[in-house]
């Protein structure tokens, strides 16, 4: 039998501010490649080409990654402001209902940052439009300069529940993550379990309670670098075995 397919739902961009074009990181490709041993497919984020329910008859799982746009604030009962940034409409409308379904038939999902918060959205929690304005809290924002190593590097620590899930997938309840968000968390709500926080309080790792498959995700980025990254490359497999059994069980 050959590998499961994992889509993950790609972002709109512009490419040279001109030639539309909806793409996904080389970087989240490798890590379910490579270390998930899935084949990434990339969905373009837009409920014009594609139904959730096709795309649930296609793929085996669902990565959401990242992005420079925001949730929409009305999708958790919030009118928009500036401080609420950039918004991309099509990817929520996908998203939200395709997350839903995914959590309802057991199909395993991984939230990365954006893809984080859209697991949040779509299990009811609100969000907090820039953290870094809360009392308390340290700016999780990723750098305006430097290398993309230098952006994506180690920047913060994160605490898990010592019998939580995350500290049996990693092996401690104790790891140092990149962060690259302005956003995070307000009020999870009755769905999620909050399983690791930021030295200031700010939710980095989640599940959703009583969910029949995998739904775990994460607000930093362990796509970067995860071939090497042992925290990475724990989360990576981890999800790719939850792939391979729901695929296998179909």
């Amino acid at each position: 039998m050959g590998r499961f397919v994992v889509g993950i739902v790609g972002n709109f961009n512009l490419i040279n501010d001109e030639y539309p074009a909806y793409a996904a990181g080389k970087m989240n490709c490798d890590a379910l490649s490579k270390v998930s041993n899935v084949i990434p497919i990339i969905v373009p984020s837009s409920p014009e080409f594609t139904t959730v329910d096709e795309l649930i008859s296609m793929c085996d799982g669902f990565l959401f990654t990242g992005g420079r746009p925001n949730v929409h604030p009305s999708n958790y009962g919030v009118e928009a402001t500036v401080a609420h940034g950039d918004f991309d409409r099509d990817r929520d409308a996908l998203t939200l209902p395709l997350i839903k379904k995914a959590v309802s038939i057991g199909l395993p999902i991984f939230g990365i940052c954006r893809g984080f918060q859209e697991v949040a959205v779509a299990m009811g929690a609100t969000l907090h439009p820039e953290i870094r304005e809360l009392d308390g809290r340290m700016n999780h924002r990723m750098p305006p300069d430097g290398t993309l190593e230098e952006k994506f590097a180690i920047r913060h620590e994160v605490t898990f529940r010592s019998d939580g899930i995350f500290s049996k997938i990693l092996g401690s309840d104790r790891i140092e993550t990149n962060t690259l968000h302005g956003q995070g968390i307000a009020d999870a709500g009755d769905r999620l379990i909050i399983d690791g926080w930021a030295s200031d309080g700010t939710p980095e790792a989640l599940y959703v309670k009583d969910a029949p498959g995998y739904t775990y995700s994460v607000q930093w980025h362990p796509e970067w670098n995860a071939e090497n990254d042992p925290i990475s490359t724990r989360l990576f497999e981890a999800f790719g075995e939850a792939v391979r059994d729901y695929g296998n069980a179909q």
